[in-house]
């Protein structure tokens, strides 16, 4: 039976769509550069989840998570960096910025129960 991973479900979403937006960014906009950036951090974050999944401890488990959390908080800059210099589209980034932020935030909840969990051991 397998079990439901919602955060890393979310991650590969969102890493299927930073790949278009890098797709886009290089062919349309000519941005090297800073497209990636983005794909780098973007897709990095579901790796990492990937990686939490086959932890072999819990601070395996809590690095790897941690991991992930970075490169999402880096991600969200690339994206406002991006949407600031006005090389992506408004619309582009209420795409794809609020999904970040989601992750971000399943990440760090997940991040703040596990040291809750690693203090009390």
């Amino acid at each position: 039976m397998k079990r439901e991973n919602i955060v890393y479900d979310k991650a590969y979403q969102f890493a299927i769509e930073i790949v278009k937006v890098y797709r886009y960014l290089v062919t349309e906009s000519k941005e090297f550069i800073l497209a990636r950036q983005l794909l780098r951090s973007g897709t990095s974050i579901g790796a990492n989840i990937s990686e939490a999944n086959g932890a072999i401890s819990k601070a395996d488990f809590s690095n790897k998570i941690s991991l992930a959390y970075k490169e999402c908080l880096e991600t969200k800059y690339w994206i406002s960096l991006l949407k600031d210099s006005n090389i992506i589209s408004p619309n582009t980034y209420q795409k794809i910025y609020p999904e970040a932020d989601e992750i971000g935030k399943i990440l760090f909840a997940i991040l703040r129960t596990t040291r809750i969990q690693k203090s009390k051991s």
